[in-house]
């Protein structure tokens, strides 16, 4: 039967299949951000009042909103590479099962963002997501126990580990450390959420 990866078995679908679902929606969802910030421009950063303004019912609209958000190309641009690449890792395991992961940490993120951020202030972009699919990643392999997952695990943990550490430390007053803390822990909070069996 056609259809996605993650709507069939997996065992269905060949890892040039899974890797081409995966990486056709990772470039359609960075291009769209980098479209969205187009629109944003023309109309004089109108769209970016529509991230998540903290302890305000306005303000929770924007927890969906936000990710899709960013104040300029240099923010799209940072976010670009490591959402395309985590992304891509992410998804190569069921769009189904992605999809969910990002679901879950674009809200339960968003939440925690909305709950603690300074007042009078406006959230956006996708580094949220980004620390969300990095924590999943790093412990995810661990988890399931699968030798693969470890290996990503490591990967990742010695190219973007450094960054991903300061990133959640309040030193910076122009970025959200807040984002970034509650992606991260969502994260690693879904890896045992999405966990698939271990094989005995």
């Amino acid at each position: 039967m056609a259809g996605i990866p993650g709507d069939v078995p997996l065992d269905e679908w060949s890892r040039a299949d899974r890797a081409k679902a995966a990486g056709k929606l990772m470039l359609g969802w960075v291009g769209l951000l980098w479209l969205i910030e187009v629109v944003d421009l023309a109309t004089g950063h109108a769209l970016d009042a529509y991230g998540i303004v903290p302890r305000t019912v306005e303000g929770l609209g924007g927890i969906p909103l936000a990710p899709f958000l960013h104040f300029g190309f240099d923010h799209v641009a940072s976010n670009s590479v490591p959402l395309l690449v985590l992304g891509f890792v992410a998804a190569l395991s069921g769009i189904r099962r992605f999809l969910a992961l990002c679901a879950v940490v674009v809200m339960a993120d968003g939440l925690g963002v909305w709950l603690v951020s300074g007042s009078n202030t406006v959230t956006a972009g996708a580094s949220g997501l980004v620390f969300g699919l990095f924590g999943y990643l790093l412990v995810r392999g661990f988890v399931e126990r699968r030798v693969p997952g470890v290996l990503v695990a490591l990967g990742i943990a010695a190219y973007w580990g450094t960054g991903i550490l300061t990133g959640i430390l309040p030193t910076n007053t122009t970025v959200s450390w807040q984002g970034h803390l509650f992606g991260l822990v969502t994260g690693v909070t879904a890896a045992f959420l999405f966990r698939r069996p271990v094989r005995a």
